[in-house]
């Protein structure tokens, strides 16, 4: 390594030892983006109100909870559904870039 320009040791040596582990450890966190954000709209400190939001939706959903549930319930299963497929795809892409993974 001591003839070795860091561009191609960094290039070369060190980005596909940390790669996969950075694809999924991304994979995994965005799961808890999602659920993070759909927190802070729920209690207002999301996207102002033009822009669609989960957790705004949820808030506003809470107000006609025992008429409308529908109106709460189907935001609060997207955010489900994404947090779970991100969640799934983070464990997928581990077993298949971390063979030695158990």
């Amino acid at each position: 390594m001591l003839g070795i320009r860091a561009v191609r040791l960094l290039l070369g040596q060190l980005l596909p030892l940390c790669l996969p582990s950075a694809i999924v450890r991304l994979a995994l966190d965005l799961a808890g983006i999602i659920l993070a954000a759909a927190g802070l709209g729920y209690l207002g400190l999301g996207a102002r109100p033009p822009m669609a939001e989960w957790g705004a939706m949820i808030a506003d959903g809470m107000q006609v909870i025992f008429d409308q549930w529908w109106i709460a319930a189907i935001p609060g299963a997207a955010i489900l559904l994404a947090s779970l497929a991100f969640n799934l795809l983070g464990d997928g892409l581990r077993d298949i870039l971390e063979p030695q993974h158990d």
